[in-house]
């Protein structure tokens, strides 16, 4: 049998809107999860005393996240449609944990909002909305789950709709191309099976929606790009760091370097959900070992490419920023927490070259300050060397979220880079 197409998908949206629930329910719909997997955790829920958590504790598998009933670190886990194999990434929606959610969003090709018919649009409906979209993921489908707690009415569901409709246009998404999905994650009505108690409704169920999405084009033609996200020692095979093809190829043999640093290595061997492989693509999350390198010289968010077309190390770079939640103002000096692909550093803004609004899209140059609303065009000196790209070189290594005081403050894309020397 062919092998179905893959595709990195992300549930977001607001805390206990229940996205942990809706994805438990689509591994059990698609037998990822068993009867008796479910059984269980449906004996575990009862002991915490979380009776209806336990398509949610299919994929919060950490005690204190039981305890809690949150979600809190990020979970990889496979299901698959008639048309294609997913990964899911499950995003938490604590505003603690929005760091992990940017993480898990810049590996994703599409996104499900999460959105509860009951209490319709959110903070971190907002805030999750803006960063998919910030973050290049252009293919959203929005589930508006708990329909069994409103009655499976109609009206309250066109009332979120519109809600959210004006929410998307807003943070620039084409409305026109987005499915909305009335269903309940808890009694498992639209998920799979088209559901009785909403008749008024002929779109697609929640699974069936998955396969409308595209698998976009793979980025093979332009050199390889791999931000690391974790390094293990493995016994027997020495260093092994895992992360995402994002451009380009990884094959087996072939030299590479480990940027910043400038480790140059060869690929010993690759592998993916403990298969060998010949070579990796994008999308592909690997494991790969190297030669001759110690673990302590590799980090999470260092960047591998080809030895011959190293990956770009900034001096300082140039940005389109959108402020979103900052208390105050932001001025030149300001340092606050980069999140760029797999790397978090401290950063600052040098200067502001200009600021727009978007609402006149009227331009001021060199303005002394930024705030909520304002897109702005920056200059930014980071705190180390770290690998950026120009966005439209690599938009997976050209998109960063801001962070301060555990909120995101800012969103951007890289205009220009000025290599280090």
């Amino acid at each position: 049998m062919a092998e179905k197409p893959h595709l990195n998908i992300i549930f977001i949206g607001h805390i206990d809107h229940g996205k942990s629930t809706t994805v438990g329910r689509l591994l059990f719909e698609t037998k990822a999860v068993s009867e008796q997997e479910l059984k269980k955790l449906k004996e575990e829920a009862a002991k915490f005393n979380k009776p209806t958590f336990e398509f949610a504790f299919v994929m919060d598998q950490l005690k204190e996240e039981r305890e809690r009933g949150i979600t809190i670190d990020i979970m990889h886990k496979d299901f698959q449609t008639p048309k294609y194999y997913f990964t899911i990434i499950d995003a938490p929606g604590h505003r603690d944990f929005v760091k992990n959610m940017i993480t898990g969003a810049s590996q994703a090709d599409a996104a499900v909002l999460v959105i509860s018919a009951k209490d319709g649009i959110q903070g971190q409906t907002r805030e999750h909305a803006f960063l998919a979209k910030v973050l290049g993921i252009n293919q959203l489908i929005i589930g508006v789950n708990k329909m069994d707690a409103i009655g499976f009415d109609r009206v309250k569901f066109e009332e979120v709709k519109m809600q959210i409709s004006t929410l998307l246009k807003n943070v620039g998404y084409d409305v026109s191309k987005i499915l909305f999905i009335p269903y309940s994650a808890l009694e498992g009505d639209n998920v799979k099976e088209k559901s009785p108690k909403m008749e008024w409704y002929s779109g697609p169920t929640l699974l069936e929606s998955l396969d409308t999405l595209i698998v976009n084009p793979k980025p093979i033609d332009k050199p390889l790009r791999l931000p690391i996200q974790d390094v293990y020692n493995v016994s027997g095979f020495g260093t092994v760091p895992v992360g995402k093809v994002e451009t380009g190829m990884m094959k087996l043999g072939e030299q590479i370097i480990i940027m910043p640093k400038g480790i140059k290595t060869e690929v010993k061997g690759i592998e993916m959900h403990h298969k060998a492989l010949q070579q990796a693509e994008p999308g592909d999350n690997v494991g790969f070992n190297i030669k001759g390198v110690d673990k302590k010289d590799v980090t999470r968010g260092d960047v591998v490419g080809p030895a011959g077309n190293p990956p770009t190390v900034a001096e300082e770079f140039t940005a389109q920023i959108v402020v979103l939640n900052h208390p105050t103002a932001i001025a030149p000096g300001y340092t606050p927490v980069f999140h760029l692909h797999t790397a978090q550093l401290a950063a600052t803004i040098v200067e502001i070259v200009e600021k727009k609004d978007p609402k006149t899209g009227q331009v001021q140059k060199n303005p002394e300050f930024i705030k909520n609303g304002d897109v702005a065009i920056v200059r930014i000196k980071p705190s180390r060397a770290i690998c950026v790209e120009k966005y439209s070189d690599f938009p997976q290594l050209g998109r960063f979220a801001i962070r301060d005081s555990g909120a995101t403050v800012a969103a951007g894309v890289v205009l220009e880079v000025k290599k280090k020397a």
